[in-house]
């Protein structure tokens, strides 16, 4: 009855606008202190010791709920500009219902640097630590400010056992949280949440759209009369959030009222909301679907496995025929091999510094040792055999004639290795060139740049040589990143190119587009990306000290093998 009451006034607001004035909410019951609910407890701290955000000071406050049990890990709450929705006494009333699991609240102000004298003014973070992208936030409450409360009663360290909510500025602050760190955060309120141009909260709409779905639930509030101002339109910009949650599969709900920029109307639906965020609680969050270009691409309830661990750095990533994969690890001067059973074996030692691999028409893989500025030749044992000196040789790639192009990211420089072993300078001027990959036709090379945004698109002469050099494949670039840290990459059969970047694996379609996003299956940076496997299937990454795979429904290509002619690609 209560859904149905809730939607039919959303009805209401929709289409006769004149029955309400804006801003006209009020706060329902559950909003106010009821007879015989007992009443949970409310403490003040001041924090003053951040690292992540140092020299700021900030109060924050603990909401303890009478049925707080010490003996179990609680639910959490967190919020931002401290004390919102009345939210103390609706967590008393639903928790006294059993609609709410009992959970502690967690309300934080936002950091100030205190000034020197009252001739100066303190330095207020609200901005910087709410409005501003990438983990540093998420970092402070969960490193910072939930060790604080932890210290003092028993909280869960589940996902599903936690939310986070805001308002304006605080309501994007959540959901980065949440999406930056969904294993801490699965629930998140957001109300009048500023989803704008103040410091890239704008892209987020691209960005649901694109990466692959998290396991988070959100609930959004905005009125139709909220701010319109140099940053955005606030209304307009949340009802972009919901078109693209709702794109990717996202399981998301949301109220849209006439009112302004202030928390009116989220006060009145809070309790409603609190409702909907923990429906069916405790059975987990799930991920949503994603679109419809990952459905092409991903299977369903396939996520990423770790295939090996304990090595110094790996990167490198290379395929044979067999679908065996290759990786280096640069820190021990070794090459592993994953077999038909999946395990990782040492392949080779001694391999000075080795970066990029590839797997010949010979049949032999390849490797850039840097160590000893050559490229290596392995055999079937794993012992190497110089092929050509290579200073500084990073990527490296052979088409099905034999012939070799690796990247000199330190001088800038491409270099092509011709079937009589003569050593010519095709392209120099790129920042930091990494990666190299043919197309699966071989008709075009393409290069990543470390230090840039874009991935190169060459067209490759029949002397080898490079013409048509572009910019073209346009990849998204990391909160605070100026560099895509481009390195290697992969193409199936369809064209699609798979490059991995400080985002994660990026995967574009023939016209340069990405359309896809796999965030890093560890908080490290991805180097390496290969389709291999016995079906050539399965995506490899290489990640910091760790090899993960993930099972797709695409296919791999060999550029040891023919080429390839793929589909004419949608423009």
């Amino acid at each position: 009855m209560r859904a149905f009451i809730l939607a039919t006034s959303l009805l209401l607001l929709s289409f006769t606008p004149a029955l309400r004035a804006a801003d006209d909410y009020v706060l329902g019951p559950d909003s106010k202190t009821q007879p015989g609910v007992p009443r949970g407890e409310v403490t003040k701290y001041t924090f003053d010791r951040s690292t992540i955000f140092p020299g700021t000071t900030r109060d924050y406050w603990i909401y303890v709920p009478k049925q707080y049990d010490a003996s179990k890990p609680a639910c959490v709450m967190f919020f931002q500009d401290g004390i919102q929705y009345s939210a103390p006494t609706v967590f008393d009333n639903l928790i006294q219902r059993g609609e709410i699991p009992v959970m502690i609240g967690v309300f934080v102000m936002h950091g100030r640097v205190k000034a020197a004298d009252t001739n100066a003014l303190d330095r207020y973070n609200r901005s910087y630590e709410y409005d501003g992208m990438g983990g540093d936030y998420a970092r402070f409450l969960l490193e910072e400010i939930l060790p604080e409360v932890a210290k003092k009663y028993n909280v869960s360290t589940d996902p599903n056992d936690r939310a986070i909510a805001g308002a304006s500025s605080g309501a994007i602050a959540a959901f980065t949280a949440a999406w930056e760190r969904p294993d801490a955060f699965s629930r998140v309120f957001s109300s009048i949440g500023t989803f704008v141009g103040l410091r890239g909260g704008n892209e987020y709409p691209i960005l649901i759209r694109k990466t692959d779905p998290k396991p988070i639930r959100v609930f959004l509030q905005d009125g139709s009369n909220d701010q319109n101002i140099y940053g955005g339109n606030w209304f307009l910009a949340n009802q972009e959030m919901l078109s693209a949650l709702e794109f990717a599969g996202y399981e998301v709900n949301h109220v849209w009222g006439d009112g302004g920029h202030n928390g009116k109307h989220a006060g009145a639906i809070f309790p409603d909301a609190l409702r909907w965020l923990w429906k069916g609680y405790p059975t987990p969050v799930t991920a949503g679907l994603g679109s419809a270009k990952a459905k092409e691409i991903l299977v369903p309830g396939e996520g990423w496995q770790l295939v090996g661990t304990g090595v110094g750095h790996s990167e490198g990533l290379a395929v044979n025929e067999a679908g065996e994969v290759f990786y280096g690890d640069s820190g021990s001067d070794r090459i592993f091999k994953v077999g038909k059973d999946g395990k990782p074996v040492v392949f080779a030692t001694g391999c000075a510094g080795v970066r990029g691999l590839a797997y010949g028409a010979s049949g032999y893989l390849y490797g850039c040792e840097n160590g000893a500025a050559r490229i290596a030749v392995y055999d079937a044992s794993g012992r190497p055999t110089p092929v050509l000196r290579a200073p500084g040789c990073a990527g490296l790639a052979i088409n099905h004639q034999g012939e070799i192009y690796f990247t000199d990211p330190a001088h800038h420089k491409i270099w092509f290795v011709n079937r009589r072993g003569q050593k010519l300078l095709v392209d120099e001027g790129i920042a930091e060139p990494v990666g190299v990959q043919f197309t699966p036709d071989q008709s075009l090379l393409i290069v990543t740049d470390a230090r840039g945004q874009f991935a190169y698109s060459f067209h490759i002469q029949p002397d080898g040589t490079l013409t048509a050099r572009q910019r073209y494949f346009c990849l998204h670039l990391a909160p605070g990143s100026g560099q895509s840290y481009g390195g290697g990459m992969a193409v199936d059969n369809k064209g699609w190119l798979y490059v991995a970047t400080e985002m994660g694996v990026q995967i574009c379609d023939q016209p340069g587009r990405v359309n896809v996003i796999l965030p890093p299956p560890q908080r490290s940076l991805v180097t390496g990306v290969a389709l291999g496997g016995p079906k050539f299937n399965e995506l490899y990454v290489t990640c910091g000290d760790k090899i993960y795979k993930r099972v797709t429904k695409a296919t791999g290509v060999l550029s040891a093998h023919a080429p390839v002619r793929p589909p004419t690609p949608g423009l």
